[in-house]
């Protein structure tokens, strides 16, 4: 009976989750200059405020970006990835133990249609109390060292950003995290910002050493003795770059943005690997990096760089999910073809659709029961569920099940379900909200009329009634 019960509570918000994505067209461009409507795409987020726990800002007299209390957390940002981008903030700050003590820097291009300056209040209207700033990169420094890769969106110079942004950020800044805009961070920040480098290592992630290495650069490489010497006595093991942490006092005194250029010219005159920005960190820093958990980088969700193919969640705990490859969740949820764990970065979604499509077939592929079933398994599967993390100090003593409203949310608590109110600041069993009457979901209480508060029900498919 209780097994049932969550089922139909998970489907019931699966139903929902659909009603409130409307299928539209990627943002994929923005002309020479943005007005109001462009600042209008995305809804103001809600507004995260930091548990008793935290650390005061502002005791001394430090610059906004220097307080020594602050969780550093760099980003590029511009019109392609922009929707990316502000979920993954989004999720940073909801999961955030401090979230007012969080500093965002993001990276933009000086080659962008869209102007820092619109970028800015793109960023403040979504997010008014945030802390950040939104650096201008000049392309010209990296664009004639960047040579054909196998993707071309990986020729971007401003993939190239987190090289430079040991000289992009205030000295003051000596530590960092690093982001890519097709992440969601679902666990607090603060735990990936505590990791020690330990001795003199510049830069902390999750490291794959199952991975073939030889297969990052050409065989022409590794029959160079001289370039492959690099290597020498190092177990070095793959690194995804999307996420970092990085020491910027060591990076700067240790030069090593100039370290990455020098194969960065290497490659150009002899041409030894394939994929973009990564080789040369691999060649720079493998097999001196500080191991991060795993459960930090669930990278791969995006396909492969040529395929975009959906991929299930890896076995483990999560903290992170990452959309690397060529597929971007919010590309594949407007074109009506998305993958099961797009739907975990929808509910961090703040763009807000203007154009309204029908697709029959689509409501039909997400309402499969086989989709449901996998669901299922990643959710009540306590060693896969990317859901089983304790949330911000608002709910401490709740773990997050992943499916909200703006009033309500699906929580673990002592090994029951429950549902939280936001508002309310209390739960109450699901046991006790829903019950099986046949085929039917019967909803009662502010549970039910909070989610009717934010969508139409003229579009519910599901008769709710009641007690």
């Amino acid at each position: 009976m209780f097994s049932r019960t969550i089922f139909l509570v998970l489907f019931f918000f699966f139903l929902l989750s659909l009603i409130t994505i409307t299928p539209t067209y990627a943002i994929r461009s923005f002309p020479e200059r943005v007005g109001f409507s462009f600042l209008q795409q995305f809804s103001e987020a809600p507004e995260y405020k930091n548990g008793y726990s935290c650390r005061v800002l502002g005791v001394g007299n430090f610059p906004a970006a220097c307080d020594p209390s602050l969780v550093h957390v760099a980003m590029t940002i511009d019109s392609e990835y922009l929707r990316g981008t502000i979920a993954a903030v989004h999720s940073v700050l909801k999961h955030a133990s401090c979230p007012e003590n969080t500093f965002f820097h993001f990276i933009a291009s000086d080659s962008s249609p869209v102007s820092s300056q619109d970028l800015t209040r793109v960023v403040h209207s979504t997010f008014p109390s945030l802390r950040f700033r939104v650096y201008q990169f000049k392309e010209s420094i990296v664009s004639h060292l960047i040579s054909s890769s196998i993707r071309q969106a990986l020729d971007n110079p401003l993939n190239y950003a987190r090289s430079y942004l040991a000289d992009l950020l205030d000295a003051c800044v000596e530590r960092v995290i690093y982001l890519d805009s097709d992440v969601i961070v679902v666990d607090d920040v603060e735990k990936l910002w505590r990791i020690k480098l330990s001795g003199s290592r510049v830069i902390g992630a999750p490291e794959y050493c199952h991975a073939n290495f030889t297969k990052y650069f050409s065989d022409g490489f590794w029959g160079d003795s001289e370039m492959s010497k690099v290597f020498e006595g190092k177990s070095a093991c793959y690194f995804n770059t999307g996420v970092m942490v990085m020491d910027l006092v060591r990076w700067r005194e240790g030069d090593y943005t100039r370290k990455i250029e020098s194969w960065m010219e290497i490659q150009k005159e002899k041409r030894i690997y394939e994929l973009g920005s990564l080789p040369p960190f691999l060649l720079v820093f493998g097999g001196d990096v500080e191991a991060i958990h795993h459960r930090w980088n669930q990278h791969g969700l995006g396909g492969d760089n040529v395929v975009n193919s959906c991929r299930s969640l890896h076995p483990g705990p999560v903290s992170l999910l990452h959309w690397s490859g060529k597929g971007k969740p919010w590309s594949r949820l407007d074109l009506g073809k998305p993958c099961l764990v797009d739907f975990l970065w929808a509910p961090y979604d703040l763009y807000i659709h203007h154009h309204h499509h029908h697709h029959h077939h689509h409501h039909e592929q997400l309402l499969a029961s086989h989709i449901l079933d996998d669901l299922l398994k990643n959710i009540l599967n306590p060693e896969r569920s990317w859901t089983r993390m304790k949330v911000s100090v608002h709910y401490s003593n709740l773990l997050h099940f992943g499916f909200s409203t703006e009033s309500h949310d699906l929580m673990v608590r002592d090994q029951s379900f429950v549902m939280y109110n936001f508002k309310e600041d209390s739960f109450r069993p699901i046991c006790d909200i829903i019950t099986e009457v046949g085929d039917r979901v019967q909803g009662v209480g502010t549970y039910v009329e909070g989610l009717f508060s934010t969508i139409d029900r003229q579009k519910v498919e599901y008769e709710l009634q009641t007690r």
